[in-house]
């Protein structure tokens, strides 16, 4: 399709877009707030403690390398619908980088910062999250940056196999009917969408982590 046929798709279908846009945030927010929290969690758990480092990580290394998207199959037979399914699989792409890089961050905490925190009579929850989890937030916040890639991907492809609205489904939609200005439109949108939920989160890391100004940073 030329420029013009795909700036008419864009004027055309304006309604349609924003509200496909409307529904991916939604989706996206609520399936990555939920892996975030899970990987937090499990990334503590594993990082902090050697027993259950022990049992999950093998878990870990089986399961998480999986694609999310290869899971739509059996999401779609277990979920009771196809926006949980989404948002289940969402997560799932975001738990596995959160876990293992707050694991990671957790567990390469120095040493010597442990020592002084309990000589100053620091007990094992003001270890985990006045000590080691500060000291993990750099590793956290690339383990965030890559769910969020994981999460969006994931998005698009769990919307073009049973979620009913979103862009990964106005994309389907389009190329069912062989609108291609419509699916290059669907695609500045989609562009645009990603990079505007990213800018937020760069600030963020750019805020907690200012001590780190100066320093070669990802």
């Amino acid at each position: 399709p030329s420029p013009a046929g795909v700036l008419q798709s864009l004027v055309n279908d304006r309604a349609l877009l924003f509200d496909s846009t409307w529904h991916s945030l939604i989706l996206l927010l609520g399936g990555y707030a939920l892996g975030v929290l899970a990987g937090l969690i499990s990334g503590i758990c594993i990082g902090w403690s050697s027993p259950v480092r022990y049992w999950e990580m093998p878990i870990l290394k089986v399961v998480g390398p999986i694609p999310a998207t290869a899971w739509i199959p059996l999401a779609m037979v277990v979920s009771p619908s196809a926006i949980f399914s989404a948002a289940a699989l969402i997560a799932l792409a975001v738990w596995f980088p959160v876990t293992m890089l707050t694991a990671s961050g957790i567990s390469n905490t120095r040493a010597s910062y442990l020592d002084v925190a309990r000589t100053l009579g620091a007990g094992r929850g003001s270890l985990i999250f006045r000590v080691a989890f500060p000291a993990a937030i750099p590793s956290i916040f690339i383990g965030l940056f890559m769910g969020l890639g994981a999460s969006f991907l994931t998005l698009v492809v769990a919307e073009t196999v049973g979620v009913k609205s979103g862009l990964g489904w106005y994309v389907s939609w389009a190329q069912g009917w062989a609108e291609y200005g419509k699916v290059y439109a669907a695609l500045i949108i989609m562009a645009a969408f990603f990079s505007t939920i990213m800018t937020p989160l760069f600030r963020v890391r750019d805020r907690v982590l200012v001590w780190q100004k100066g320093v070669i940073k990802w």
